[in-house]
């Protein structure tokens, strides 16, 4: 038979030597979480110690458009720990810890440096917030993904006892709302950015100056996604809850820890906003209401807490401020105010 006129899974576009030496090349990436965890078998093994009633606490997310700038800044390993750290925080949010983590990356066909420089970036991000991973997946989906595109996902399980779960039905009227600062837009928000800046037609304005930022824009917008596990492990016996600002902002995210008969007030202008948000909303004629529908406006986190307890939530973290209160509505449906 002519090989010429053969068909095989190279030619449909897969590449199996590359998947191979990929692997091969992991290993080294990988080799203390390989021991422990049995990696490259059909399934990722975790054992559970010293829990009298465990729960588990899993999600799963992407870093949506921001891969774009990654891409273009050529800064794959800032995306492997925005993938984990922005799980983590889901779940550290209601009281879990951390378990273990596995990763999903579809291509249109290898890269193998690209693709190693991301597995690093998951593998620090991992072992800065103590979580193992224990799997993953490299999928190449040539009829999927046009030339040089990809998309990558997180899953995350954590763990907590049974009855230190945070529960949102223990929030009050008169509780406090404690912004933790982001170091940026993490990772929500990007599509709007690229728009609004023009940046699938000028790439290089990634490396243009802003004076306003006292960076280039692609430095500003390629920071990685903050973890605040390191401070929630210090302050969770004085919080009753907290809400990643992330998709949908301050809008979305705060009524969804917090009862319904409660609405939630924020003191506008009582935190300092990230220079990147006022120039994103100059450059594109965005209102407020759209800002803080979208963005974190420099609030990655929102703590709840009593009056009694925020004192010791604002000692554990010098740039956290008072940034509003819970109070009873009639409606029965929880809302963001902005004052």
């Amino acid at each position: 038979m002519d090989s010429e006129n053969t068909l095989n899974y190279l030619k449909s576009g897969v590449d199996l030597n590359k998947a191979a030496n990929l692997k091969e090349n992991m290993k080294s990436l990988l080799s203390k979480h390989q021991k422990e965890h049995n990696i490259g078998n059909f399934g990722g093994l975790f054992e559970i110690k010293d829990y009298k009633n465990p729960v588990l606490i899993s999600s799963t997310d992407g870093v949506g458009s921001k891969l774009l700038v990654y891409s273009e800044l050529n800064k794959y390993n800032l995306l492997g720990q925005d993938l984990v750290n922005l799980s983590v925080n889901d779940i550290v949010c209601i009281g879990a810890y951390p378990l273990f983590f596995l990763d999903y990356i579809a291509v249109e066909k290898i890269n193998e440096e690209n693709i190693l420089s991301i597995i690093q970036g998951i593998v620090k991000a991992c072992e800065e917030n103590n979580c193992k991973l224990v799997g993953g997946e490299t999928a190449q989906m040539a009829e999927v993904y046009t030339e040089g595109k990809f998309d990558l996902a997180g899953f995350i399980v954590g763990i907590s006892e049974k009855n230190k779960i945070k529960n949102k039905s223990n929030t009050k009227s008169g509780d406090l709302l404690i912004g933790i600062p982001s170091n940026g837009i993490h990772t929500n928000g990007y599509s709007l950015v690229r728009k609004v800046f023009k940046i699938e037609k000028n790439k290089q304005i990634l490396y243009e100056h802003f004076d306003e930022l006292n960076s280039t824009l692609g430095e500003e917008l390629s920071k990685p996604h903050i973890s605040y596990f390191p401070l929630i492990k210090k302050i969770q016996n004085y919080m009753k809850i907290s809400a990643h600002i992330t998709g949908g902002g301050f809008i979305e995210n705060i009524p969804r820890v917090i009862n319904e008969n409660l609405d939630a007030i924020i003191n506008y202008g009582s935190w300092e906003i990230n220079p990147i948000f006022n120039l994103i909303q100059k450059y594109g004629k965005i209102s407020d209401q759209e800002m803080f529908n979208v963005f974190n406006m420099g609030i990655g986190l929102v703590v709840v807490s009593t009056k009694d307890n925020s004192k010791k939530i604002l000692s554990e973290n010098k740039n956290a401020t008072i940034i509003g209160y819970l109070k009873e509505n009639q409606n029965l449906k929880s809302k963001v105010i902005i004052n």
